[in-house]
């Protein structure tokens, strides 16, 4: 009995023994999938090129099967970084990455539309790679000061004076094959970028195209509202099922932007930007807190806003197309938004160019844009200049709107312009003066439950301005 008792004992200590190996080994196992830039040449010291280094850590953890590639604090200057499948890219807090202000440091890229473009490559990309994370507390800084000067001196009509010296051309020249955006994936799914703060960007910060599956949690982003020249926030274009929750972003353009392709290039691929949620987000000084188009050929559909606020961006809702683009936006829920002191909180016009004879009646082919289904709800914008204006085309009207429990405070009404089928329900527009709503050339305008605290003397509530 004693010695079955030992041996039992033994067997017990064996095993034992045995698991604190097992355990050790998963420890050394989990140890080695972290590869420390460091490790492979990185200095951090801000003035260091630290390209090479990067692609090594990366080329080894993509070797491995996949790793963590960790950016631990310091400052670390890079030209582009291109991502591999199964790497998580961790920029630590008090760590930052440095964009180059040198074209040379960024490779030249072919656009992948099919129009021959010579591009220059992002900051950090991925190309057909699938399980890609960019995360960590640390800051990505495109230091896109340079790269917006020198679109200043590139376009000298638009801001004067232009170049005015031998180093004022030799920067404009710099611009040839235009700027790197900060993080682009390309055909990439089950795609995750977190917590990152993404600063000055020399282009759109965040472009995900034609990619599935991509989540984009908890990220700042922040660009001056003036001279940051066309840095939208986040852009998913030809994507599907794309998650942007939990946000802040304020930019010099576009905070959150859905695309599809321009015209008959947007067309021909045919992929649609879909199943897009944007929730729990604060938008401020960008041109639109969320946007659909200009370039939407290709079609968006089925997308949810909801729980968000909006500060000083110039429109709220920003829906936009012209004539020659084609594509059909649709099945769009809008809920739960507050906007403070936002110009115009609705803006949906098929005439983004500009008046292109809006009350001629053309065609209808395949370039014509359609609008349809979307639905605005539980909505409160104070401080706006007009409560907002929905304009389609007369050969094809924007068509089946929504409005239920918004309330909007601004000095002027709504306009709706060739649509049919708009629906005001338990709405409120309080103008500083003229009526709460003016329509032209539209039909089936239920605004039966539209109402204002504010009435003017000798001014309808509604007024049809169509011509006799």
């Amino acid at each position: 009995m004693a010695e079955r008792s030992a041996g039992g004992s033994r067997a017990v200590k064996t095993f034992g023994l045995l698991i604190l190996l097992l355990a050790n080994a998963s420890i050394a196992a989990a140890a080695s999938t972290v590869f420390d830039v460091r490790d492979f040449g990185a200095v951090g010291d801000g003035t260091t090129l630290e390209t090479a280094a990067m692609a090594r850590a990366i080329a080894a953890a993509s070797g491995a099967g996949g790793g963590t590639v960790l950016v631990p604090p310091g400052r670390y200057l890079t030209g582009t970084i291109e991502l591999k499948s199964h790497v998580t890219f961790e920029v630590a807090g008090s760590a930052t990455i440095l964009g180059s202000e040198n074209p040379a440091d960024y490779p030249t890229t072919k656009s992948v539309w099919g129009d021959g473009r010579n591009m220059t490559a992002p900051l950090i990309y991925a190309t057909d790679a699938e399980n890609i994370t960019v995360t960590g507390r640390g800051t990505i800084d495109g230091q896109g000061a340079i790269w917006w000067r020198r679109v200043r001196l590139n376009n000298p009509r638009k801001f004067p004076p232009g170049p005015q010296t031998d180093a004022d051309r030799a920067e404009a020249a710099k611009l040839s094959r235009g700027r790197p955006q900060l993080i682009s994936l390309i055909r990439c799914k089950d795609v995750v970028l977190e917590r990152v703060n993404l600063l000055n960007s020399p282009s759109w910060n965040v472009h995900p195209l034609l990619c599935d599956n991509v989540r984009i949690d908890g990220v700042t982003i922040t660009a001056p509202a003036t001279m940051a020249h066309n840095t939208d926030g986040i852009n998913p274009e030809s994507c599907r099922d794309v998650q942007i929750i939990n946000c802040r972003i304020t930019t010099g353009d576009d905070c959150v932007t859905l695309k599809s392709g321009r015209d008959e290039l947007g067309r021909k691929m045919g992929r649609p930007d879909e199943n897009i949620t944007i929730a729990n987000c604060v938008m401020g000084h960008g041109h639109g807190g969320v946007t659909i188009g200009s370039e939407m050929s290709g079609g968006v559909r089925n997308v949810v806003v909801t729980n968000c606020v909006f500060e000083e961006t110039d429109i709220g809702i920003r829906i936009k197309a012209q004539r020659g683009r084609g594509g059909v936006v649709e099945g769009l829920s809008v809920s739960n938004i507050v906007m403070v002191d936002v110009p115009s909180p609705f803006t949906i016009t098929t005439f983004y160019a500009g008046p292109d004879r809006p009350d001629a009646v053309y065609p209808v082919n395949e370039g014509t844009p359609r609008f349809r289904d979307f639905h605005f709800s539980h909505i409160t914008a104070r401080g706006a200049k007009a409560a907002g204006s929905i304009t389609g085309l007369r050969e094809q009207p924007v068509e089946n709107i929504t409005f239920t429990d918004v309330q909007i405070n601004s000095q002027t009404g709504f306009t709706v312009t060739n649509a049919r089928d708009i629906v005001f329900r338990d709405v409120r527009i309080d103008t500083a003066g003229g009526p709460a709503l003016v329509t032209k050339n539209s039909q089936a305008i239920d605004a039966t439950r539209l109402t204002t605290a504010l009435p003017h003397p000798d001014t309808p509530l509604v007024r049809d301005a169509s011509a006799p």
